[in-house]
């Protein structure tokens, strides 16, 4: 079973997911020295940030991207310019960008791929209404790929991605699902029941938590 845990409204699920990123940073610092924390973009996970401004040993993490738009630098579709704007100064050292701005994008995106840990302590993903996570979205040939950490897709929604691959995902130590809003309950109603239709049903669920709002997780069966 996946584990759901149910909160009544967008902020207080940003405030617990902060909780999850803050236990799982101060267990990984005692235990290794250092945490290895993916981030998803989307707008969800901005107050989450938010709520973590002031609670972690930044010097000792490492943010990396889970996904990001090939867009210039400092355009507003990008993941990493909202990503700067929610976390502390003191945090943009240990943010290791994306490199979607390159000409050769599919060398920077083994050049991405090279410099992550074995396994991320800590992976964040959203979901989105048709079921993506990351930038993995249905009918995308990135979706087949089982070699290389991070890909290149195809446009979607305008703008091609970089973004990490189920492999890397799945060898997350844990994962942290935040998902909120009412457009989101029928994916998150087939994300529970291991729909392996959608890309988020195809994400490994022994090491992940999802934390979710009312409106994404209504009672009764649509939130069973």
């Amino acid at each position: 079973m996946l584990e759901v845990e149910v909160l009544p409204d967008e902020e207080a699920a940003a405030r617990r997911s902060a909780e999850v990123v803050a236990e799982a940073a101060a267990d990984a610092i005692a235990a290794r020295g250092r945490f290895t924390f993916a981030v998803s973009g989307g707008r969800t996970p901005l107050a989450m940030f938010a709520a973590l401004r002031e609670t972690l040993r930044w010097e000792r993490i490492a943010v990396f991207q889970v996904d990001e738009r090939v867009a210039p630098e400092g355009d507003l579709d990008r993941n990493l310019t909202h990503l700067l704007e929610s976390l502390p100064p003191g945090a943009a050292a240990g943010v290791h960008p994306m490199p979607v701005g390159a000409d050769d994008l599919e060398a920077a995106a083994a050049a991405y791929a090279a410099g992550l840990p074995e396994a991320f302590d800590l992976v964040h993903l959203g979901l989105g209404a048709d079921g993506h996570t990351a930038s993995l979205v249905p009918g995308d040939p990135v979706l087949d790929v089982a070699a290389r950490d991070v890909a290149v897709t195809g446009a979607y929604e305008g703008r091609r991605r970089m973004t990490l691959t189920y492999p890397v995902l799945n060898r997350a130590r844990r994962v942290l699902w935040l998902v909120t809003g009412a457009d989101k309950a029928e994916a998150l109603r087939r994300l529970r029941a291991g729909d392996r239709s959608i890309p988020g049903g195809r994400v490994a669920r022994e090491r992940a938590l999802v934390v979710a709002d009312v409106a994404a997780a209504p009672p009764g069966p649509q939130g069973s």
